[in-house]
């Protein structure tokens, strides 16, 4: 098999063969080397869904969605090749790979690959205590996120029309349907699954304004402030948009057994100062081994005589010949990291104040197991239950900055425990199933400038261009170079009010990658049918609409949301002089004629409002024509609503 028949085993991936277009001869040539070197030791290989590609290989049998183990990783920029520090820490010696576990592609990484590849025992290994049976190429399989178990195609949809048309209760309901739910009939139910959903990080939810930009929805620079000392850095921060589509991205499916926080004690924690190279080794070895590690004195903290703090502070003084006090760092976080820390509570660990890397529950007791690197000699063991070595924003789960103390506990006010609860079970691994989908509501979506506030995301969000598609295209972005693309699992619902701004005016970019469905006054709705003057509130608002389509237009109509809760001719009168009279009045920029047209005609016996005759004022002369204004009637004429109906039907 030469390099050509190997690449084209790999190129149904469009965002692949597009990186590799890019590649050195001695890249394209070492990818091919460690491809068939795995391939013929029985690996398999499949691409994820992750930007702007990710080709892995391990074990992953027919029918399954989720591998069974991943050996490496090869990935943009670069390309690079990287080993799973989790399921194949052996092999970081024998590919000579640097403290990070991953490199560029070269020749002499190919060599190794492949001498590790041929010897007999990694074979049987990577089995699994399964037969032998050859591995498996990409264009022999799925992508990991599950084509062939007939996942869905990402939806684009907005919802438009009049004012108090449903599009609110729909979006909802559009929502919790595409997240996978039932939605429930009654409506309060609904919004508990919404809410719920939303809590968990599944549906987001963003209002579009004429001030909202592409740094507020995708990606800008925010100021960060420093670790150590005063001044700030600007960094890349991720808008609405990013955040949910990396969420969708990093999710696997729902996990069969949940991990949940319940009264668990949740801490935040440091592992090595990440800012500084020398001590990335701290978090590595955490990550790797299943510990987290705490430094400050080298002092052996098992005696039970250290249960209290006081002893700790009496213990640390005499050997840092220092005056401390019980709230000093040194004394307070090893009686955190001994004592208050118990089994089954959580920790977070943090990268600076505004991002967090690591999710794992504590499962041991206090250690004390001095490091051959001659530092961190505390350990607690935990299993990592969630990582991410880039970290993500300690907003997504919390609504308070991480704390500059190395252990402190976290005010569980402050949590979003939904959102950290499903982190983990996004990462769980339960065999094949597909990954959850996520819904980014969009409200108001014709009140921003749409070709400012998308940017690129324009072509993205089409379904044919998503991560995982025949056409997939990823672009790299602006502020901070990341290669990014849309997943297919994030559907998008918008709303669009056309009282507001016509769908004719509509960037016709934008149009072309939605569904629109149009949804407008329905009179027949139960709520409608109440009676009030002898005329149901249906026909009451069948007759309004009637003459502001006349004379305005369709999209000026009004809802049956104004109505649908009016219950007696009391709550009815409140409403149209609330509400439905001021937006008339509104449609018409206050031509209280016209006005008086919708409401029963423009003579002194509308019903609705008063014709009121204006005296001239001393010192001016009278005009050519009888003066008057318009005035809201309190209360309305007995028979309105009825008069209004007749009104209309005998036209």
């Amino acid at each position: 098999m030469d390099n050509l028949d190997i690449l084209a085993r790999f190129d149904g991936n469009g965002a692949f063969r597009a990186a590799r277009a890019r590649w050195s001869d001695e890249a394209t040539e070492a990818f091919c080397t460690i491809a068939l070197a795995a391939h013929d030791a029985g690996l398999d290989w499949w691409f994820v869904d992750k930007p702007p590609y990710e080709v892995r290989c391990g074990r992953r049998d027919a029918g399954r969605v989720r591998a069974t183990a991943v050996l490496g990783y090869i990935g943009e920029p670069g390309p690079w090749f990287g080993v799973n520090e989790i399921q194949g820490p052996q092999y970081l010696t024998a590919l000579a790979l640097p403290p990070e576990r991953w490199t560029r592609l070269d020749t002499t990484l190919a060599e190794r690959f492949a001498a590790l590849a041929a010897r007999p025992d990694f074979a049987v290994h990577w089995r699994f205590g399964a037969d032998a049976r050859p591995g498996r190429w990409p264009n022999d399989s799925i992508i990991e996120t599950g084509t062939s178990m007939d996942m869905p195609h990402a939806t684009n949809l907005i919802l438009y029309g009049p004012p108090g048309t449903g599009k609110t209760y729909e979006t909802a309901r559009r929502a919790v349907e595409l997240c996978g739910e039932t939605p429930s009939p009654d409506r309060a139910e609904l919004m508990t699954q919404y809410r719920g959903l939303q809590d968990a990080g599944r549906i987001a939810f963003v209002t579009f304004h004429q001030s909202i930009s592409y740094e507020d929805f995708v990606e800008g620079l925010r100021p960060v402030p420093n670790d150590e000392g005063a001044g700030f850095t600007l960094q890349p921060h991720h808008g609405i948009f990013r955040r949910i589509a990396h969420a969708a991205s990093i999710n696997t499916g729902p996990d069969r057994a949940p991990f949940t926080i319940g009264e668990r004690q949740v801490f935040k924690m440091s592992l090595g100062d990440s800012t500084k190279i020398d001590q990335a080794w701290v978090f590595d070895k955490a990550m790797r081994e299943g510990f987290a590690y705490l430094n400050f004195a080298d002092i052996d903290w098992t005696d039970d005589a250290y249960d209290r703090r006081d002893a700790i502070l009496r213990t640390v003084v005499d050997h840092e010949d220092a005056a401390l006090s019980e709230r000093s760092g040194a004394v307070k976080a090893p009686d955190l990291f001994r004592n208050d820390l118990q089994q089954g509570d959580v920790i977070i660990v943090g990268k600076g104040l505004g991002r967090f890397r690591a999710i794992g529950v504590v499962e041991g007791d206090y250690e004390y197991a001095p490091q051959p690197e001659g530092s961190y000699p505390h350990r607690r063991r935990v299993r990592w239950l969630w990582q991410n070595g880039d970290g993500e924003p300690i907003g997504r789960i919390s609504g308070r900055q991480l704390g500059r103390e190395t252990i402190h506990p976290m005010t569980r006010s402050d949590l979003n425990i939904a959102a950290i609860e499903q982190l983990v079970n996004e990462q769980a691994d339960i065999g094949p199933t597909l990954p959850e989908p996520y819904v980014l509501v969009i409200d108001e979506i014709n009140r921003a400038n749409i070709s400012k506030v998308f940017g690129e995301l324009i072509t993205l969000i089409e379904p044919d261009k998503r991560l995982g598609e025949d056409n997939a295209i990823t672009v790299q972005l602006p502020y901070s170079e990341d290669i990014f693309g849309v997943p297919r699992n994030l559907h998008i619902i918008g709303t669009m009010n056309t009282a507001d701004r016509s769908i004719a005016l509509i960037d016709k970019a934008l149009r072309r990658r939605f569904d629109f469905e149009e949804m407008m006054p329905d009179y027949d709705l139960e709520g409608m049918q109440t009676v009030i003057d002898g005329v149901t509130l249906g026909a009451i608002l069948a007759a309004i609409n009637a003459r502001i389509e006349y004379l305005l237009d369709r999209e000026h109509q009004i809802g049956h949301g104004w109505l649908i809760g009016c219950a007696d001719r009391d709550a009815l009168d409140d409403a149209m002089r609330k509400k439905i009279i001021p937006l008339i009045a509104e449609y018409f920029f206050e031509d209280w004629e016209r006005t008086a047209q919708v409401l029963g005609g423009t003579s002194s016996d509308n019903p609705f409002l008063e014709k009121v005759a204006l005296t001239v004022p001393r010192g001016m002369q009278a005009a050519g024509k009888a003066e008057h204004r318009w005035a809201v009637r309190d209360p309305f004429e007995p028979g309105a609503y009825k008069r209004l109906v007749e009104q209309n039907e005998s036209r």
